[in-house]
């Protein structure tokens, strides 16, 4: 473990930005992690996981600490149920996938989501009616004042869409070192009814699907419209859907009676981002080295060391842009920085 001096953050964030953190330490151990934060009390420090969920616009004039925490461990098994505590430093698609091998159900709509495992539960990640939520456990996390590792059970994390009390009140008081997971071991319940998992299925001419095949639909269809971040720099969906009272749905009908949605509760209708930014004209268009993604609106990509700063440009002229036509307001879904 050795602190090092100004060094680029560009392989450490999928947006692929190239900024400086003026001292930067990768901590493979909890061990490591509160030696780091007791011995250097005086720095202002900056917490890096997988660097999927960031957009980067200036350099980071603190100690970045790189979460490199690993291993997989079974608490528990049962005929019907098993608990996994994965450390965070574990690369989320990749432990999905391990899941799936052991033929533990539950987390396959979550395949090929960017990101390690111990910034899942941050913004509760979600895709294709399935939110971390949904087999989350409890995890693990470093307090920050007392430097003493603390549980929180689902119910202490407050989820909700792309929200956990990580990003209220416990914001920046704590780092999750490890995440534990209630999968199912048998008998699997398939969320194959969102989005165009059937569909996928019907092409890939499954009739009764598995976890495992499940997946395999989830990511043809990611891969088919949101781009690889090793080849185009991006952070996947840089926008929250906006959920909106249903008397504000009922205007939106009435210029645009097209409108996809989805009802959430008796006076709330979710409404995809991805078609607002699609129909306000921005699918596909490019500012020179960075723009938004062609096959998938909700997307904004890095083509060519764009700056951060840039891109958060564009991603503000969109959000006005979407006020201005549709009067919703459209909140990012990465963290800016």
């Amino acid at each position: 473990m050795q602190i090092l001096n100004n060094i680029s953050l560009k392989p450490y964030n999928t947006f692929g930005i190239d900024v400086a953190a003026k001292q930067f330490v990768s901590v493979a151990s909890i061990e490591e992690l509160i030696t780091i934060y007791s011995t250097n009390k005086d720095l202002d420090k900056f917490i890096l996981g997988g660097g999927s969920n960031m957009l980067l616009t200036k350099p980071i004039d603190a100690l970045v600490i790189h979460l490199n925490l690993k291993g997989k461990t079974i608490l528990s098994k049962t005929e019907h149920q098993v608990l996994i505590e994965c450390q965070a430093g574990e690369n989320w698609h990749e432990f999905v996938q391990w899941a799936l091998s052991q033929d533990f159900g539950g987390l396959e709509n979550l395949s090929l989501i960017p990101g390690n495992v111990g910034t899942s539960p941050i913004q509760n990640i979600g895709a294709y009616g399935v939110e971390l939520k949904d087999n989350f456990h409890s995890c693990n996390a470093l307090n920050l004042d007392t430097l003493k590792i603390e549980t929180f059970t689902n119910k202490d994390c407050k989820f909700g869409y792309r929200n956990s009390i990580f990003k209220q009140e416990a914001k920046g008081k704590y780092i999750i070192t490890s995440v534990v997971f209630s999968l199912s071991t048998k008998n699997h319940t398939l969320h194959t009814n969102y989005g165009a998992i059937t569909s996928e299925l019907e092409n890939m001419q499954i009739k009764q699907p598995t976890i495992q095949d499940v997946s395999k639909a989830v990511i043809a269809i990611r891969e088919s419209k949101l781009p690889n971040p090793k080849e185009i720099g991006n952070s996947g969906s840089f926008f929250k859907n906006p959920v909106i009272s249903k008397s504000q749905f009922k205007v939106l009908q009435q210029n645009f009676p097209e409108a996809p949605h989805y009802i959430v509760s008796d006076d709330q209708i979710k409404v995809p981002a991805g078609w607002l930014i699609e129909t306000a004209g921005f699918k596909g268009k490019t500012f020179g080295n960075y723009g938004v993604h062609k096959k998938q609106a909700l997307v904004l990509v890095n083509y060519d060391d764009a700056k951060g700063e840039d891109i958060l440009k564009l991603s503000k002229l969109i959000q006005n842009t979407i006020y201005r036509i549709f009067n919703i307001s459209i909140e990012a879904e990465v963290n800016i920085f």
